[in-house]
């Protein structure tokens, strides 16, 4: 049986994921929780194989989690499940560590699936965006504008997005301040602003692209 962790903000997510994998013949859901830091406290106690996560946590984001996991826990595997777009952060995601990115608009089956190839020892990723990565190829704009950025870089603006000010980026990465400014002017010369406003609109307008 594969044992599963699912981890998301929205409650009504979180039980909806378990009633409609409950009667999965080959996966035993072990825990649900609401951040990333219940993901890292839930892991040191108990066994889990796959974890099912979104990327968007007020606690501990899930690209700072992964980086945990991958350190702390290499026998787990990360699914990334999320209503972000796959263009933007996918291959950030993958890199991070996970080894699945699953769209919140996919039907239960394709949840299963990813959870399965995942623990067989694939990663899961939609056929459309396989396509493009094999042909070098990108549909839209959010994917050209991430495609700029480092893990690193992905993360840091993530946050910035949310509203996060430079202390609390570097308490949630374990940097400290001095970098995140440096990662802050790294953004600005790549993606060609002058000022924070105007990064964090460069972000969110590419994301709804």
């Amino acid at each position: 049986m594969i044992k599963l962790l699912i981890a998301d903000n929205h409650p009504i997510i979180r039980k909806g994921l378990e009633l409609l994998l409950s009667s999965s013949s080959n996966i035993d859901i072990v825990g649900s929780v609401n951040d990333g830091e219940e993901i890292l406290e839930f892991v040191k106690n108990n066994e889990v194989d796959i974890i099912l996560t979104e990327v968007n946590f007020p606690k501990l984001n899930g690209l700072t989690v992964l980086r945990y996991l991958k350190n702390d826990y290499p026998d787990i595997k990360t699914i990334i499940f999320s209503g972000e777009p796959e263009e933007v952060y996918a291959i950030n995601a993958i890199k991070a560590g996970a080894y699945g990115y699953v769209s919140k608009t996919v039907n239960i089956i394709t949840i299963s699936e990813a959870i399965t190839k995942v623990y067989e020892g694939g990663i899961y990723l939609s056929n459309e965006l396989t396509q493009q990565i094999a042909f070098g190829t990108r549909t839209n704009k959010s994917g050209r504008f991430y495609k700029k950025l480092s893990t690193r870089e992905a993360e840091v603006l993530k946050l910035l997005t949310v509203g996060k000010k430079n202390k609390e980026i570097s308490k949630e990465l374990d940097i400290n301040e001095k970098t995140v400014s440096t990662y802050k002017a790294r953004l600005m010369r790549k993606l060609k602003v002058n000022n924070l406003v105007d990064l964090v609109n460069q972000a969110k307008l590419s994301e709804q692209v």
